[in-house]
């Protein structure tokens, strides 16, 4: 176990050596850990015998190392190795808290408390390792009213304010169409255990990070939140359109809606040119931002009878040359077919597994990209 553990995966990653230990399941956990492991860490998953609840969520499943597991389940374990472990068998407990003495790290998202009784919690392992790091994520946090509630992210997304803001102004209020709850809760605990980190390479001592799904999708609201500070009313759903800025959204062509973002003033003025409406330059209601917002139903309606004159490519050509972001409502097959998308180098395939690889770009380090995501216990003779 020792040579398994002291090997980098790729000597040239920023995170090369730093060990994980991921006692997480479903998204926020294994997420977080995916992008350690891109990152360059030996992340060791620690699944039940059941394993990871996700390796069940299909169709579509993906048949790979004799498993047909869930596409779902692949897109958050890449790049790690996987070990089965009852906590209730004193000897496979017994392995895992050996594994968390080798380890820089511990990620897990059980219920708060819940590991105590195994002795995986955070005051029984900082005991022997006082330099380890150990992030706890949970639906509302290991303190407050709520702290033992489930928090799933559809539950949070709603209670987060989230869902309030989503949605056509005069329809439903709708949840987003990824896990935005569990994702951004999984780039933020990231960001926080390397911050751990770093401070203990000045320190030399480790700390608990508590990270909630709830928290983190409140410190998402940004603008929307100052905009009920300084208001005290809550913000309306607005549809595809902008609070705070006009014309934003989307608008028709011939064949094909698209986005047109012009954000300020003299990007407004550069698509009036481009729609061959120098005509309203001089319009003291569409001047500025602020008379454009108290005009919008207006201005939206301008725009929109100009733009379906156009096909949908001469417009975004033309809005491109002029410097005027805009872009098409692309389907996934149109988004992974983009030459920027391929030119980026988004998509990696390990073992005939097709993923999106971390977004992170170095002039001079390396993502770990050499392994898809583990078999249930794969690892388990190394242990």
């Amino acid at each position: 176990m020792a040579d398994w553990l002291d090997t980098p995966r790729n000597p040239n990653a920023p995170l090369a050596g730093v060990r994980v230990l991921e006692l997480a399941r479903v998204l926020a956990g294994p997420f977080c850990g995916q992008i350690l492991a891109d990152l360059g860490a030996d992340v060791i998953k620690v699944e039940s015998p059941d394993g990871d609840g996700t390796r069940q969520w299909g169709p579509p499943f993906i048949e790979h190392e004799g498993e047909r597991t869930a596409a779902y389940y692949h897109a958050c374990n890449r790049g790690k190795r996987s070990i089965v472990a009852d906590f209730n068998d004193d000897a496979m407990l017994a392995s895992v808290k050996q594994l968390s003495r080798g380890a820089d790290v511990v990620l897990e998202n059980f219920k708060p408390g819940a590991l105590s009784k195994f002795g995986l919690d955070y005051a029984n392992l900082s005991v022997a390792d006082p330099a380890i790091v150990y992030c706890s994520i949970s639906g509302f946090g290991q303190t407050g009213p709520r702290r033992d509630e489930p928090g799933y992210d559809f539950v949070v997304q709603a209670m987060s304010g989230m869902m309030s803001l989503t949605g056509e102004p005069d329809g439903e209020p709708m949840k987003h169409g990824l896990s935005i709850s569990d994702l951004s809760c999984g780039l933020w605990s990231a960001n926080a255990i390397q911050a751990a980190l770093l401070m203990r390479d000045r320190t030399g001592k480790g700390q608990w990070i508590d990270m909630s799904l709830f928290d983190c999708s409140v410190g998402m609201l940004a603008n929307q939140a100052m905009t009920y500070f300084a208001s005290d009313a809550n913000p309306p759903r607005m549809g595809n359109a902008h609070a705070q800025v006009s014309a934003y959204g989307v608008f028709p062509t011939k064949d094909g809606p698209v986005v047109l973002a012009p954000a300020n003033d003299g990007l407004f003025r550069k698509l009036l040119k481009v729609l061959e409406r120098a005509d309203l330059l001089d319009d003291e209601r569409f001047g500025t931002n602020a008379g454009r917002i108290a005009h919008r139903q207006l201005i939206d309606s301008i725009i929109a009878e100009e733009t379906e004159k156009w096909s949908r490519e001469d417009l975004l050509r033309k809005c491109a040359t002029a410097g005027i972001p805009a872009g098409p409502i692309n389907e996934l097959d149109e988004v992974f077919a983009d030459p920027q998308t391929r030119a980026r180098n988004m998509v990696v395939e390990l073992d005939g597994v097709r993923g999106i690889r971390s977004p992170f770009r170095f002039s001079d380090a390396e993502l770990a990209l050499d392994r898809p995501s583990p078999a249930l216990g794969a690892d388990d003779d190394r242990t």
